[in-house]
């Protein structure tokens, strides 16, 4: 009893406090986007209860032992490869995709919860090749390990917890000692390679009526091209980005005041409790809170990193790396995409934006980052 109230002591008290007032803030924000609307006013009873699952996850996580997780790997993998192979045959569809699988009166998303398994799986991975990922051949099992769930998830399709996987990877590539110039040129080629790849793809269907061949859905590939130029099709396509820039532009310095945006209660502006939290952010609370949730943000992965950085263990660096790169692309792709300077991907923002799965993965991944901090010292009695 003792030896754990002093463990409890070296909680990071800054993270929670942080992560208590980004809750508080959704929870406001959610409610304002919602309130206008009988079915969507659901969702803010709705997320008090996934807030309450994600805080029980969080506290499990918390009191078990971290080290331990890396003997479970095997079958940690392979129950995620079970759960995401699950939804191609059992899942339910939504907006396009088939993402969910529905079990009585409870809905998930598999490929949410699939983030923090690879986080640790991938950790135990990486642990045991510190030092030998020199060179490109040494990267290639790596790129396999996370490949076949990356292939799953497309299969559904997701490219957004796909592109999520990527950041995870070569976040904890870097992390685990990969060289930076090496990951770098991975980048900017694949990067350049799937641009190339999708230009063609349009070229011959615009000049010789043929589709060349990629893994996308139609949806998925004007989603990736639209913001560039979304008054292209305004009315269709392009309608969610520039719905979202509208809000954001009327929200000025400070706002037009709480519950008092047009777009969010006209019904103009598109899945305003998800995807698009942040414009409602933007319009009634303006730069001002906008930057200042931003700042929050800003704070959270600033306290993962110190957490990392003075983790026991390289285990434990290993797993902060991960949750720290997938908070991080979650906070800028999301953001990005509602300010119309990156593709609309469906990445929510994390523990802000509505849905269970999303909040409880993301209180979970904090939980094991407070667990890997109290344990950076062991306590002698």
């Amino acid at each position: 009893m003792f030896k754990q109230s002093r463990l409890l002591k070296k909680l990071d008290h800054t993270l929670l406090a942080v992560v208590a007032l980004i809750i508080i803030f959704s929870l406001v924000t959610i409610y304002s986007a919602t309130k206008d609307d009988s079915v969507l006013k659901n969702d803010f009873v709705k997320q008090i209860l996934n807030i309450v699952i994600g805080l029980v996850g969080m506290v499990i996580v918390l009191n078990i032992n971290y080290e331990d997780l890396a003997k479970h790997m095997k079958p940690l993998y392979i129950i995620n490869l079970v759960l995401l192979g699950a939804v191609i045959f059992m899942g339910d569809s939504a907006l396009g995709a088939q993402r969910w699988i529905e079990i009585g009166p409870f809905r998930f998303q598999p490929s949410e919860f699939s983030k923090l398994i690879i986080i640790v799986c991938f950790a135990v991975f990486l642990n045991s090749r510190q030092g030998k990922l020199r060179k490109f051949r040494d990267l290639i099992p790596c790129f396999a390990f996370i490949g076949v769930p990356v292939l799953l998830i497309l299969k559904q399709p997701d490219l957004g917890t796909s592109l999520v996987f990527m950041a995870i990877m070569f976040g904890m590539l870097f992390a685990a000692g990969a060289r930076p110039l090496l990951l770098v040129c991975l980048i900017a080629g694949g990067l350049a390679f799937v641009s190339l790849w999708i230009w063609a793809h349009f070229w011959f269907q615009a000049n010789y009526a043929y589709d060349l061949w990629i893994p996308l859905k139609d949806y998925q590939l004007t989603r990736l091209t639209i913001f560039i130029n979304p008054w292209v099709d305004w009315h269709g396509d392009g309608y969610h980005v520039i719905q979202s820039q509208i809000a954001i532009g009327q929200g000025g310095l400070l706002g037009r005041g709480l519950f008092q945006g047009s777009q969010t209660h006209g019904d103009f502006l598109p899945i305003q409790d998800t995807d698009f939290i942040f414009s409602v952010v933007g319009e009634e609370l303006g730069f001002i809170g906008a930057v200042g949730l931003l700042v929050l943000f800003f704070i959270l992965i600033y306290r993962c990193i110190y957490i990392a950085v003075n983790a026991k263990d390289n285990f434990g660096f290993l797993l902060s790396a991960g949750v720290i790169s997938m908070i991080t692309f979650h906070v800028l792709v999301n953001v990005g995409m509602t300010t119309g300077i990156m593709p609309v991907t469906g990445i929510p923002l994390p523990m802000f934006s509505y849905g269970g799965s999303n909040m409880i993965t993301n209180l979970a991944a904090l939980g094991l980052l407070l667990n890997i901090n109290m344990k950076k010292q062991n306590i002698l009695f």
